[in-house]
């Protein structure tokens, strides 16, 4: 498992619910956090590790020995948004690019756990916008769909740069082609 950068299809890919909790998905689970604290980052959502499922980790502290601050959200969905604040934004599938993000300033969520209890979860700051910014990558959505065109033309060198890195890994069959990644991502929801 490895995180997945800018343009993989995987990253536009509308992520669907997760329909049975497993072995299997809390070794892909306990992966995926330690991937998140290996890049330094966050938060982390299924899509981002090339999986096409609903469900993301957070760590707003980013410090893997504060496990209280750890959370899993399994099939959420955010319920009510108030406010609005703008706050800048990273993503570890788009490294070294940032920019500014309107999120609401506070959230209710609903989501399951990783022993299938559904929970309620109102929050704000630091936490909401993780969770709107991680929640966004299982619709497909990425930060820079969000930010001011300015900071996207700004961003616009970065983004390039990462097109041309996927595209030469594909060319050097590194990487699979867009079409058989996505029919792979076809293949694997149909079997969940």
């Amino acid at each position: 498992m490895e995180i997945v950068h800018y343009p993989h299809p995987v990253l536009r890919f509308k992520s669907l619910p997760i329909t049975r909790i497993d072995a299997d998905l809390k070794a892909k689970i306990a992966e995926m956090f330690e991937l998140m604290y290996a890049a330094k980052g966050i938060g982390l959502a299924a899509n981002q590790v090339g999986l096409p499922f609903r469900f993301f980790v957070i760590n707003p502290s980013g410090d893997p020995k504060q496990k209280e601050f750890e959370q899993v959200f399994i099939n959420p969905e955010i319920i009510s948004k108030k406010g609005s604040e703008e706050g800048e934004e990273g993503c570890l599938s788009l490294p070294d690019v940032y920019g500014p993000v309107k999120r609401a300033a506070k959230i209710k969520v609903v989501a399951y756990d990783l022993t299938g209890q559904e929970f309620e979860w109102e929050v704000d700051d630091l936490t909401a916008r993780v969770i709107q910014h991680e929640n966004d990558h299982l619709d497909g959505v990425l930060f820079i769909d969000r930010i001011p065109e300015q900071s996207l033309a700004e961003a616009e060198q970065f983004l390039t740069e990462f097109e041309t890195v996927f595209r030469r890994r594909q060319a050097d069959g590194e990487l699979k082609s867009d079409e058989e990644l996505e029919a792979e991502l076809k293949g694997m929801a149909q079997t969940a």
